[in-house]
């Protein structure tokens, strides 16, 4: 099965799907009324009245400020203390009738931001997607002052000041804990630098029509946010009558002297994608070891060099019976030959780490066709200093790399970004930075490399990233930020799994149910 993913769009985007919606006969002030009851809803659940009694309500002049002013009705009217700052003398018309009514039913507006200091929680309703100037004077002194506050701060569609394609900060910007996207996402929410604004990212859709998608984003490039359909795209079903050779070879390289766990915690990762044959090479003198912490793989001890690199592969290996070869952990710069001799083999291919290092130093690139290329932000720069040097952001430099290098591109970090070769873009809105350590992109090679012996490329891409996040997300919540060692994480990833896929299971029985 095939997983759809939730469209990212762009501002103009957006509001060429709103307008379509409008143009059909959808009513805006029924939007507003739907996009507050579904915001209101997601308050009242994950921020109960039981532990946040009071509540703030910033409400912009525009629709956001409309939806925010609903928000606070309906809070007032389910036993929240509101109290409501709205800084703005015009405002459009429906946020005034919404104003009016608020002050009708008797909610308090106050006239400095001061008065809500002692709230328990701030909901951020004053600007939406499409703003452009840079926030000055007494409401950027405002914003300052709000974001010293303890309190947990929301913000509705996206953090008031943050630009909502590019993520830049208009000035200064609401530093908002969560950031309840309405719809669809906004790409600015996903850039890499934007994360400290925006925070954690949750997607409240209101049911938009998938053909006014369809149509607006028709001539635009595909962009997607992986959700958890992602469990789709991995390799679950079997025949009965299958056997070893029939669920993918996978070749394993790295290793080194200097960094001996590496190419052990791969080989840890890749077995629990249920891969046919593992095989792992590794200098000679780290046979013993690998081999001791996973009987069940293939271990092949290589000629090294003098520091304890992979000098070459052995001659026992034929590259050509593997279904994909996953080359890079803890190999070290010193493994030039055993890159080039990978590329020339025509499998599917994975390069990590040093032997990105490596390939940035050959000319031309003799990548075979589906090559996962998954380099953190250095090894990028590396790869492709041209691009970087050029500016632009980096989800906009992860697609170029991607079109020029005829690979797929993982470019590894808060906001994973996935690029194909034909201009394609799938980003990980759901990770944590429990995950910067070593080691992490060991697993997630392993885990990518496991899953790519067994299927085409791309699902293996995007549906490793999303398993290797959210096993991340599961352990930090037993463990802390702080246990979320790639041991932990891998003994993570078959529980995250099994919780799935009973997820899913329980949803599809209430569908029949329904």
């Amino acid at each position: 099965m095939k997983p759809t993913f939730p469209a990212i769009v762009t501002t103009a985007e957006m509001q060429a799907i709103e307008g379509a919606m409008f143009d059909a006969g959808f009513p805006i002030p029924a939007l507003m009324e739907k996009v507050g009851q579904r915001l209101s809803h997601y308050l009242r659940e994950h921020f109960p009245t039981s532990q946040y009694p009071c509540v703030a309500v910033l409400a912009g002049p525009g629709h956001n400020g409309g939806d925010a002013l609903v928000v606070a009705r309906e809070l007032w009217h389910r036993g929240y203390r509101v109290k409501l700052w709205q800084p703005f003398e015009r405002l459009k018309p429906l946020t005034a009738d919404h104003a009016r009514y608020a002050r009708f039913l008797g909610l308090p507006f106050v006239e400095r931001v001061e008065a809500l200091q002692e709230v328990d929680l701030v909901v951020d309703g004053l600007f939406g997607f499409g703003l452009e100037r840079e926030l000055t004077g007494e409401l950027a002194h405002a914003i300052n002052q709000i974001n010293t506050w303890g309190q947990p701060r929301l913000s509705i569609d996206v953090p008031s000041g943050l630009h909502s394609d590019t993520g830049v900060v208009l000035g200064t910007a609401i530093q908002a804990d969560r950031t309840l996207c309405l719809g669809l996402w906004k790409r600015g929410l996903l850039v890499e630098e934007a994360q400290p604004w925006v925070g954690q990212g949750v997607l409240i859709p209101f049911d938009i029509p998938s053909v006014v998608i369809e149509t607006a984003l028709a001539t635009a490039p595909r962009r997607y946010c992986l959700d958890a359909s992602c469990w789709q795209a991995l390799p679950l079903s079997r025949s009965p009558i299958t056997h070893k050779y029939q669920q993918g070879q996978l070749l394993l390289i790295g290793g080194s002297a200097q960094f001996g766990g590496s190419i052990l915690l791969s080989a840890l990762a890749a077995r629990c994608t249920g891969v046919g044959m593992l095989v792992v090479a590794v200098p000679q003198s780290l046979k013993s070891l690998v081999l001791s912490r996973v009987p069940d793989a293939i271990v092949v001890g290589c000629p090294e060099t003098a520091r304890g690199a992979i000098a070459r592969l052995s001659e026992s290996l034929e590259l050509g019976k593997f279904s994909a070869i996953a080359c890079g952990p803890g190999l070290t710069p010193e493994a030039g030959s055993v890159v080039e001799t990978v590329l020339r083999a025509g499998k599917s291919l994975l390069l990590d780490a040093d032997a990105l290092n490596i390939l940035a130093t050959l000319s031309p690139w003799p990548l075979p066709r589906g090559t996962i290329l998954t380099p953190h932000y250095g090894e990028f720069r590396r790869l492709f200093p041209d691009l970087v040097s050029a500016g632009g952001d980096r989800l906009d430099q992860v697609i170029a790399a991607a079109s020029r290098s005829n690979a797929i591109v993982l470019l590894k970090g808060a906001r994973t970004a996935i690029a194909s070769s034909s201009g394609d873009l799938w980003i990980n809105p759901h990770s944590t930075p429990a995950l910067a350590r070593g080691g992490s992109g060991d697993v997630l090679t392993g885990l990518i490399g496991g899953l790519l012996a067994q299927q085409e490329a791309l699902r293996a891409t995007y549906g490793g990233v999303w398993w290797h996040a959210q096993a991340a997300l599961a352990a930090e919540q037993q463990a802390t930020s702080l246990g979320v060692y790639p041991e932990q994480l891998i003994a993570h990833l078959l529980p995250t799994l099994r919780r799935a896929l009973a997820a899913r299971v329980e949803l599809f029985s209430q569908e029949l149910i329904c």
